[in-house]
C-alpha cells in the first residue's frame, strides 16, 4: 500500500508541477496589474473578447486574464488569490476536479476560471448546492465581475421566468443544480423556442462535485402534470394497515422494501372482499396497500418528510433542505397524506425527467471542486470523465482529525455526545454538531435543554434563520445543532461572521 500510495502521490505532483509553470507566468504578470489604474484594468476585458475572436484562444490568454482577475478581486473583494489558489483555479479551466481542504477558499478560486471562460461570451454556469450558497456567492464574487464588466445572474427557487431568462442571459449565472436541472426539463417542454430559458450548456464548475455529481448523481428529476383524482382508496388502505401487526408484513432494511406475509394477504382480502389479492383485477387495491404500508413503516416524519401549513413538504435526503413543489410519485405521497390525516391531493404524471447525471454530461466543459474527491476519482473518470488533482494548502494543516469512537447502543451514543458538549462548552468554545436528521437534531435539543445548555437548531425546520445561525455559529460560547443542510459549503468564522452582521445589523445580539 505505501508504494501505490508513492506511486499515486508522486503522479499528483507531477501535475501540480506543471500546473505551476503556467502560474509562475500568472504570479510574473503581478506588478504589471498593480500599475494599472481600474478603467484600465476594466478595458481588458473588452481586450481579451477582441483576442479571442482574431483567433486566440483562451489558453493563449490565460496567464493575463488570471492575472486581471487576481487584482480585481484584490480591489473589489479585498482579497487576493494565493498562489495555491491559483493551482486550483487553472485545474479547473482544464475541466478537472479541485481537492482543496477545507478552508482553502474554494469560492475565490472559482472567480478566476469563470471570467476567463466568461470572456467568450456563450456564458459559464456556477452551480451550488443551495439557493442560499448561489445568491450570497453571486452577491459576494459577483463584486469582481462587475468591476471587470461582466454581467451576472442567479437561478433559485420562486424567481419570476423574466428575472430566469435575464439570468441565464448573462455572462456568470450562479445557481443549483436542482433548478439548471428543472429548466432544462421545461426548456424542452416548451413550443415556442423563444420561450426557452437556457442558451447553450457550455461551462459549468459545480462546488462540492462530489455531492452533486455523485451522491445525489442518479436522483431523477421529475416535472408531473394532474393525472388522476384521488380516491377513498387511499384513506381505506392507510385504515386497513394501521390495523396490521407486525407478523402480516415483513420489512427489509437495507432495500427499504416492505411486502405483506401470508398472513397478511389473507386479512386483505378478507378486509377488502376479494377473493384473491395477486389477481391482475386487484391490482389497485395491491397497489395503494403497498404504498399505504410504505407510508406507514418505511417513510418517517421529520426524517424523510416533515408536515408544514397542512402540507407534506420532502425534506431532501443529501441535503437536509425543503424541497417545496416536489411530490412522491406513483401515489406514495397520497398515501404518506392519508397517513398524516391532511388533505389527499390529485395524482400526478411524469411529463418530463432526467437524472443530475446526464444533464451535467451534456455540457461542453465540466469542472468541481471539493475537500473530498480522490476517493471517488475512478467514478468522476469514468462517468464524466474528469480527473482529480490535489492541491497543496496555503499553509500546513494544524486541524487535528481524530479517530471515530464506536458506541454499541445509540443511547450511550447521544449521552457521550452531550457530555462532550457540556465539557468543551465550560470553557466557551463554539461547538458545532452534525446529525443526520431532523430527528437526531430536536433529539439533542431536547437533551441539551434537560442540562440547562443554551443552543441553536438548524435544520429543515427552521430553515428560513439559516443565514443567522451559520454567521453565529463560530461565536464564543455558541452551540449550533445542525442536520446536514448547513454543512456543505457554508462559512462559519470564529467570533462570528463581521460582515454578516454589520449587513443585517446584528451587532451586540445576543442568542439563546
Amino acid at each position: 500500500m505505501g508504494l501505490l500510495e508513492k506511486v499515486f502521490g508522486d503522479l499528483n505532483k507531477k501535475e501540480v508541477r506543471k500546473i505551476e509553470k503556467i502560474v509562475d507566468k500568472i504570479e510574473a504578470l503581478d506588478e504589471e496589474m498593480q500599475s494599472l489604474s481600474d478603467a484600465e484594468l476594466k478595458g481588458k476585458t473588452d481586450e481579451f473578447k477582441e483576442r479571442l475572436k482574431n483567433g486566440e484562444t483562451l489558453d493563449d490568454i490565460l496567464p493575463e486574464a488570471f492575472a486581471v482577475c487576481r487584482e480585481a478581486d484584490y480591489r473589489a473583494l479585498g482579497m487576493k488569490p494565493f498562489r495555491v489558489q491559483l493551482i486550483g483555479g487553472v485545474a479547473l479551466h482544464q475541466g478537472r476536479i479541485a481537492e482543496m481542504k477545507t478552508g482553502e477558499g474554494k469560492t475565490l478560486v472559482a472567480t478566476l476560471p469563470v471570467y476567463l471562460n466568461a470572456l467568450t461570451g456563450h456564458g459559464v454556469h456556477v452551480v451550488t448546492v443551495n439557493d442560499y450558497l448561489a445568491k450570497r456567492d453571486a452577491e459576494w464574487m459577483g463584486k469582481a465581475y462587475n468591476f471587470l464588466g461582466l454581467s451576472i445572474g442567479c437561478v433559485i427557487h420562486g424567481i419570476e421566468e423574466e428575472e430566469r431568462k435575464v439570468a441565464y442571459d448573462a455572462d456568470i449565472t450562479y445557481g443549483t443544480n436542482n433548478e439548471y436541472g428543472f429548466d432544462y426539463l421545461r426548456d424542452n417542454m416548451v413550443v415556442d423556442q423563444e420561450e426557452m430559458m437556457q442558451r447553450e450548456l457550455n461551462f459549468a464548475i459545480v462546488d462540492e462535485v462530489d455531492s452533486i455529481l455523485v451522491d445525489e448523481a442518479r436522483t431523477p428529476l421529475i416535472i408531473s402534470g394532474q393525472g388522476e383524482e384521488s380516491t377513498e382508496l387511499y384513506q381505506k388502505a392507510d385504515k386497513f394497515v394501521t390495523g396490521l401487526v407486525s407478523s402480516d408484513y415483513a420489512i427489509d432494511e437495507k432495500d427499504k422494501q416492505i411486502s405483506l406475509t401470508d398472513e397478511g394477504v389473507v386479512k386483505c382480502e378478507e378486509s377488502f372482499k376479494i377473493a384473491n389479492f395477486a389477481d391482475p383485477d386487484n391490482m389497485e387495491i395491491n397497489h395503494h396497500v403497498m404504498q399505504a404500508l410504505k407510508a406507514r413503516h418505511l417513510m418517517q416524519r421529520d426524517v424523510d418528510y416533515i408536515i408544514k401549513d397542512g402540507e407534506v413538504v420532502i425534506v431532501d435526503e443529501f441535503t437536509g433542505r425543503l424541497m417545496f413543489g416536489r411530490r412522491y410519485s406513483d401515489g406514495l405521497h397520497q398515501a404518506i397524506e392519508a397517513k398524516e390525516k391532511v388533505k389527499v391531493r390529485s395524482e400526478s404524471k411524469t411529463l418530463a425527467t432526467i437524472t443530475l447525471q446526464n444533464y451535467f454530461r451534456m455540457y461542453n466543459k465540466l469542472s468541481g471542486m471539493t475537500g473530498t474527491a480522490k476517493t471517488e476519482e475512478d467514478e468522476f473518470k469514468e462517468i464524466y470523465n474528469m480527473d482529480v488533482v490535489e492541491i497543496p494548502t496555503n499553509r500546513p494543516v494544524i486541524r487535528k482529525d481524530m479517530d471515530d469512537v464506536v458506541f454499541f447502543f445509540t443511547e450511550d451514543k447521544f449521552n457521550a455526545i452531550v457530555d462532550e458538549i457540556i465539557e468543551r462548552h465550560k470553557t466557551g468554545q463554539p461547538i458545532l454538531v452534525g446529525t443526520i436528521t431532523i430527528e437526531n437534531s430536536e433529539k439533542l435539543s431536547v437533551m441539551l435543554k434537560r442540562r440547562g445548555v443554551k443552543h441553536q437548531v438548524l435544520n429543515a425546520k427552521f430553515h428560513e434563520k439559516e443565514a443567522e445561525i451559520v454567521a453565529q455559529a463560530g461565536r464564543f460560547g455558541t452551540v449550533t445543532i445542525a442536520t446536514n443542510m448547513a454543512g456543505r459549503g457554508t462559512d462559519i468564522i470564529l467570533g462570528g461572521n463581521p460582515d454578516f452582521l454589520a449587513r443585517h445589523d446584528m451587532r451586540g445580539k445576543q442568542y439563546a
